[in-house]
């Protein structure tokens, strides 16, 4: 009995050994099934566009012209296609308008012409202006872009001020500008206007995007930052309150000094007159221009817009013109033939200085009789 009872329980754990050793068989099986189900899965997705983009094999040279004609495009310096990353790279940033009100303007200025001013001075306290006396505000976008024109001639202790005053309040008013001095060539009688005629047309071919102009005697610098130099909707006269005329306009139509206009309005009057040798009388044709053409002028406020001018001899071969008040008069039959359309001159010199570009030009001489209006 006790045999039989021995040799049913041996049969019986073989049995459940055996049962044992097939299941462990299944499931070895099974997982290895599941491992290569997984690992070809992994396989087919990062087979993808990646690898193609780092091993373009048969199309390399192809992919690589294509990607450097595009205009953003960039090639590694392999002569492979950049891979593009999944987050962009770091872009400029984009600057914000400049304000329309300034906000590190000071006000009332203290201005005095004693101290002696080399030009080595002016560039050290603007190291900011680029050469040609350029400016672009480094934290803001202007609405415009300004030229400053100065008629000039054997006037370079007023310039060295000038420069020492009017760079800093430009930049303070967060402009984007140049400053163009032109230079009359010779010793003829001046044209202050038909300089200026040149000075637009000059600034224009080094930099079409100026679109405001501001026309500056070198002589007059302003005492109040506040006096913004932009363009408006009507053409700007800056220069009303200077202090050889007590701080006061000398008369209603005086548009003398200092001016701007854009661009549209500069060419709506034709620009300046070419036919005032001398001195006087263009700053009124160009106040009879702005009002023929239904323009107004707009002014700042008397306590902004005054000017300290610096004391000088009147130049010589700028004797007071005899026939300023007779053109005066016509400047109703003149403007369409004498003006930016018609003014004839010769470039002789350009030099981009560190804070100023000098234009030196040969505007001719002045008739030996006046032409008719």
């Amino acid at each position: 009995m006790s045999r039989l009872l021995g040799g049913t329980l041996e049969r019986v754990c073989k049995a459940v050994l055996l049962l044992c050793l097939l299941h462990f068989l299944v499931a070895v099986i099974l997982y290895f099934d599941v491992y290569a189900q997984h690992l070809a899965f992994f396989s087919r997705f990062s087979a993808r566009g990646p690898a193609r983009a780092l091993h373009p094999a048969a199309s390399s040279s192809s992919s690589s012209s294509s990607n450097c004609s595009r205009p953003n495009a960039t090639a590694s310096s392999s002569g492979l296609p950049e891979v593009p990353s999944a987050r962009p790279g770091p872009t400029a940033p984009m600057l914000p308008p400049c304000p329309d009100s300034p906000p590190g303007l000071v006000g009332r200025l203290l201005i005095e012409f004693t101290s002696p001013m080399p030009l080595e001075r002016v560039q050290r306290e603007n190291p900011g202006v680029l050469m040609g006396g350029r400016y672009t505000p480094p934290d803001c976008t202007p609405a415009q872009t300004v030229a400053v024109i100065i008629p000039f001639r054997h006037r370079e202790h007023h310039l060295r001020y000038w420069l020492h005053y009017l760079h800093p309040i430009l930049r303070r008013q967060r402009l984007r500008y140049g400053v163009y001095v032109i230079n009359q060539h010779g010793e003829d009688t001046f044209n202050r206007a038909k300089l200026l005629n040149v000075g637009f047309l000059e600034a224009l071919k080094e930099d079409a995007a100026y679109d405001c102009f501001i026309f500056s005697d070198v002589d007059l610098v302003p005492m109040d930052d506040r006096n913004l130099y932009r363009c408006g909707d009507q053409p700007r006269h800056f220069a009303i309150a200077m202090d050889k005329f007590g701080f006061r306009l000398p008369y209603a139509g005086y548009f003398g000094g200092v001016s701007g206009l854009s661009k549209a309005q500069f060419l709506r009057i034709n620009g300046f007159p070419n036919e005032y040798w001398g001195w006087g009388g263009e700053d009124d044709d160009i106040f009879n221009r702005i009002s023929l053409t239904g323009m107004k002028i707009s002014r700042p406020d008397i306590r902004i817009g005054r000017y300290r001018m610096i004391k000088h001899d009147r130049d010589k071969h700028n004797e007071p013109n005899p026939q300023r008040f007779t053109k005066i008069q016509n400047t109703k039959l003149t403007m369409k033939r004498d003006g930016i359309g018609s003014v004839r001159y010769q470039v002789l010199e350009v030099s981009r200085q560190p804070l100023f570009t000098n234009i030196t030009v040969d505007i001719g001489r002045p008739p030996s009789w006046p032409p008719r209006g």
